[in-house]
Formats: C-alpha cells, structure tokens, sequence
C-alpha cells in the first residue's frame, strides 16, 4: 500500500526547520553543549549538530540529480535502512564520529551552517526534482517521501533535545507534525503489531513498552 503524505511536503518541512531554529539558539545550548545528551554516547552538541545536520542534508541531496530508482513507499525506507534494525549504539550503522566531529567546531559553527543550508532549501525546493536519491542506501525516494524522513528526523530529534537541555519539546504546526505521527504509527503497528499499539494508546492496565524502531 502506497503510504506517501497527502499534498506538498516543501512548505512543512521549511516550517519544521524553522522550529527547530528556535531550539538551535536556546542559551541552554550554549551552555551545556560538552555534556551528555538524552541518548547513549552523544554529547548534546553532538545531538544538536544531528538535528542541524537534516537540513544540510535535504541542502545538499535536493541539488543533486537523482540516478537510482525510487522506493513505492517512504515505508520501504525503514524496512531497509540498517540503522532501524541495529540493536546496539556500537553497531557501524549508528556511527557517531561525524556528529563529535561536528560538536567540536562549537556552536557558532553549527547555526553560521545551519542558516546558509536553510536557505539553500529554500532556494531549490520550488525547481528540485521529483525524486531525491539517498547515495549512502543505495536507493531514492520520491521527494515528499524524502521530506517525510527528514520531518522525522526534526521531530524527534528536537525532543530529544530539548529533553537534553531540561526544556519543554517544541510544538509542530499541524501539517508538519501529522505526517510524522501517522509514519511513526504505522511503523509501530508494523513492529509490535495492531493490539500491542491500540492497548498502550488506550488501556493504561494494557499499556507495552513499544517504539517505531
């Protein structure tokens, strides 16, 4: 089944970014951003240049043509990737030295960086192609499908952040939010199974420990 967004992924997706902007300039950024994160063996500038770091990659793979067949569905995406099926922080596919690397250019560095690729995005969304290829999987996506992954990754990743620096998660607006909620769902569904999600939504006396990955 074919589970693309419904409509045009460019302008929630800028929307995201800028949210996650606002969080990229907390003063509790700056000052804890050597100590540790919310997630094993990332720092919290580590995590911060992870979340900055999506739309530097929507900057540069929106410019490039696209030269691989795309999936049928942004869901194919998570059946594959091999981050999602690691079972260790140790595992190559969760490789973190591109994140410390970043980290230790400090803060300044990120935001200069992250500013030039937004705007970048802005730029190329209105003439980008309608496929995105992902070169380090080794296949494409279409591009709302891609968009959906990189909304993913804003979302999730600013909660992580804010849970880091003691700061209440952001809020989405609606059309950004919505399309992340319905994939993380479905994902769910797809790991743990439909009466496993609906008891944990519903039944506090049913609820399982699940995730999406």
């Amino acid at each position: 089944m074919d589970h693309s967004p419904v409509g045009n992924l460019d302008q929630p997706f800028l929307d995201a970014a800028a949210v996650c902007s606002t969080l990229l300039r907390a003063d509790a950024l700056r000052e804890r951003w050597a100590e540790p994160s919310a997630l094993p063996e990332l720092s919290v500038g580590a995590l911060a240049c992870h979340l900055a770091r999506q739309v530097t990659r929507a900057a540069e793979l929106l410019a490039a043509p696209a030269a691989r067949p795309a999936l049928a569905a942004v869901d194919e995406h998570y059946d594959r990737a091999a981050w999602v099926t690691a079972e260790s922080v140790d595992d190559p596919a969760n490789d973190r030295t591109t994140d410390d690397a970043e980290a230790a250019k400090g803060v300044d560095w990120m935001l200069a960086r992250f500013d030039a690729d937004l705007a970048a995005v802005t730029d190329r969304l209105p003439a980008a192609s309608d496929t995105v290829d992902i070169p380090w999987q080794g296949w494409s996506l279409r591009r709302d499908d891609f968009l959906h992954t990189r909304l993913l990754e804003l979302v999730v990743h600013s909660a992580d952040l804010a849970a880091s620096l003691d700061v209440p998660a952001p809020e989405f607006p609606d059309a950004a939010f919505a399309p992340v909620l319905a994939l993380l769902a479905r994902l769910a569904v797809r790991r743990h199974g439909q009466g496993a999600v609906v008891s944990t939504l519903t039944r506090r006396e049913r609820a399982q420990n699940i995730s999406a990955f």
